[in-house]
């Protein structure tokens, strides 16, 4: 029998009636029953899950594969027994209260295959209220890694594992911890792997929270088991991960997540004895990770929590962590002390001498929140009109000096522009239970690209749009447009406008100054993808003109034989009036432009060109806005002649043949003698 692509380890502990669909799930993956093994570690069940497992090894005969053995106290020696036996070249774990979706596996043995990974990330829901880590599965990763993603954010082993990974570097679950084994074997393999890859299109997993909550996870209570894994998890570190980025990356996640969690969910419920035995063991493992320097990746809440727990300051950590309940309680954020350009968080303890804690631990500038609404995003002419409002969350509107920023995106070269404030009665009243009053956070600004330079005009580029919003001596920038009225577009709108010298002369008279005069400029508005953010593209960047130009049918007029209707559309939100012409040369001296009228309500246009009025010669066209042109295209075959009289003699335009597909029409003033021979050869 070849070996299995997959085995799936299963640690099976009471585990009814879970267990039913966690093999089932498993047994009809669609990846097919030959690339696949199922093992079952029965880890001494006294509810029934023995007698179920051995039903199931009856259904599935070949591919479900029972073990029984005495009850080791935890998950990881059932988990190693099942790793010996496995015989697949991938591997996954999976608890026995959980289970897959029908996909799963196939889904994750491809990416793995196709990227060369050794550990794949399947998306994970959590089931009956148990919450499911989400920040690593915001998209598709083929190929990433520990330092540079979010993966390290969960520690679970329901991964699929490449089997020779595991080997090559020897790669057990502790038996000695009852939890938080999870932690040490699944980041030993993170910091091995070539490769990690995450499958966020596809629900793969299921976590499941039991009706009597006994998840394993769930059963162990007290601190000792957590305070037991964690230093062994800050020397794995250690021991494998220089200091620097990288190192402070990892450790952000057990001075955040295994902190808060052992002092609300353990700490609090010792006697104080144990408290301060606790206490002492937790800031000597977290010593060696904490440094100044990672400050900047920390919440304020989390460097207050660190800087207690490192000074052992038990009754604050205590009246820290009921603060934190209140607050996940209450509906209202925590309101700042605003001073000298700095904002701090009024959490327990500021500035209160009886509790000397630092200022920066309070320190939440570089967090404050932006809010801000678009409503209005119009361009008219070379002026773009912006209104709408923004604010600081929790610094109330007093003091404003709020400015809007173009930046362009290639050279970082930026611009800042005044805004009018307006009035915002109101705004903030249904969030915060309406603390914080954001009365004067309206602005309305104009942009003319003629003169945004600094009075000069803008250069071609894309120019992002921000919004450095400024009250009580803070500011912070945020892009704007993401959050926009719904009468605001978001669709790219894209603009003509007069260059920026005297003028154009596009569209003086009947437009033939469109060939000599100053260029037009392309200006379009458009929202970035996928954050939705405007950006003002000057000069066809990303958005081009012609593509918006289009051509249709060269007849002549039903209303008038003798005058040429060239059809075509324009999808520009704009143009400057009469810059749009047909323009028609004679190769020689003479060029006449004839101005193109739009349809009404139509995008459509149509330009007559009187043929009276053209000089003898062969006539060649094209269709011009400022220095966009594109050819005419040859007038149909079946284009009869026009004729007329000019000073009582006969006149005729006629298509010319053969002119490679483009534009020519032939002028003439008909040969009377010509004429005559050819009436008589036809009689």
């Amino acid at each position: 029998m070849a070996e299995p692509t997959i085995s799936v380890i299963v640690a099976a502990y009471n585990a009814m009636p879970y267990l039913t669909r966690c093999i089932t799930s498993v047994a009809e993956q669609s990846i097919g029953p030959d690339k696949l093994e199922i093992i079952v570690v029965d880890d001494g069940s006294t509810d029934g899950t023995a007698a179920e497992l051995d039903r199931l090894s009856g259904l599935y005969p070949g591919l479900l594969r029972v073990v029984h053995q005495g009850n080791s106290g935890g998950p990881s020696a059932p988990r190693n027994a099942g790793l010996e036996l496995a015989g697949g070249t991938f591997v996954f774990f999976l608890d026995a209260d959980d289970h897959l979706g029908p996909e799963a596996l196939e889904r994750m043995v491809r990416m793995a295959q196709d990227n060369g990974t050794d550990v794949v990330l399947g998306k994970m829901v959590g089931v009956g209220g148990r919450g499911a880590p989400t920040s690593m599965f915001k998209r598709n990763q083929p190929r990433t890694d520990v330092f540079s993603s979010r993966v390290y954010w969960t520690l679970n082993p329901m991964k699929l594992f490449r089997r020779e990974l595991l080997e090559r570097h020897g790669l057990r679950f502790p038996t000695d911890l009852a939890i938080g084994e999870d932690q040490l074997f699944v980041g030993a393999a993170y910091l091995h792997a070539s490769g990690i890859s995450v499958v966020a299109d596809y629900d793969c997993l299921f976590w499941v929270l039991r009706e009597d909550e006994g998840n394993i996870t769930r059963r162990l209570k007290g601190s000792e088991p957590r305070l037991r894994f964690l230093p062994r998890v800050v020397d794995l570190i250690l021991e494998n991960v220089p200091p620097g980025p990288g190192r402070d990356h990892l450790a952000h996640r057990h001075l955040t997540v295994e902190v808060q969690q052992i002092l609300a969910d353990q700490l609090v419920f010792e006697h104080r004895e144990i408290q301060e035995k606790m206490l002492g063991q937790l800031a000597e493992a977290i010593e060696p990770l904490w440094h100044d320097g990672l400050n900047d990746r920390l919440s304020a809440m989390a460097r207050l929590r660190l800087y207690l727990v490192r000074n052992r300051m038990l009754d604050e950590l205590l009246e820290l962590v009921e603060f934190e309940k209140g607050l996940a309680r209450s509906k209202a954020a925590t309101p700042l002390l605003v001073e000298a350009g700095r904002a701090y968080a009024r959490y327990p303890f500021l500035r209160d001498p009886p509790h000397p804690v630092p200022d920066s631990c309070y320190d939440v500038t570089a967090q404050l929140g932006t809010l801000h609404r678009v409503t209005r995003a119009e361009p008219r002419g070379t002026t773009l009109h912006l209104a709408g409002h923004g604010y600081l969350h929790r610094v109330e509107t007093r003091e404003v000096a709020t400015e809007l920023v173009l930046r362009e995106r290639g050279s970082k070269v930026e611009y800042r522009l005044p805004v009018t404030h307006t009035a915002t009665p109101g705004l903030g009243a249904a969030e915060d239970d309406g603390r914080f009053a954001y009365d004067l956070a309206g602005f309305e600004a104009t942009v003319d690209i003629t003169t945004a330079a600094d009075g000069r005009p803008l250069t071609g580029g894309l120019w992002d749009i921000s919004l450095a919003i400024g009250a009580q001596g803070l500011s912070k920038e945020v892009r704007i447009g993401s959050k926009r009225a719904e009468n605001v577009s978001g669709e790219a709108s894209t603009h003509v406008v007069p260059g920026t010298g005297a003028g154009t002369g596009a569209g003086a008279g009947a437009g033939a100054g469109a060939r000599t005069g100053e260029e037009l400029r392309a200006v379009t508005l458009y929202t970035t993808k996928p954050h939705g953010n405007f950006t003002l593209d000057l000069d066809e960047r990303k958005h081009e003109v012609l593509p918006r130009l289009g051509l249709g049918d060269i007849r002549w007029a039903a209303d008038a034989a003798t005058e040429l209707e060239v059809t075509g559309w324009c999808a520009l939100a704009g143009y400057p009036e009469g810059a749009l012409v047909v323009e028609l040369t004679d190769g020689a001296d003479h060029t006449i432009a004839f101005p193109a009228r739009r349809v009404p309500d139509s995008p459509d246009f149509v330009a007559r060109v009187p043929v009276t009025g053209l000089p003898a010669g062969v006539w060649s066209g094209e269709l011009r806005l400022g220095q966009w042109v594109l050819p005419l295209p040859g007038p149909p075959p079946n284009l009869v002649p026009a004729k007329w009289h000019r000073r009582s003699l006969p006149w005729y335009a006629k298509p010319v043949p053969d002119r490679g597909g483009r534009f020519a029409l032939q002028v003439a003033k008909t040969d009377l003698v010509k004429a005559v021979v050819g009436r008589l050869r036809v009689r």
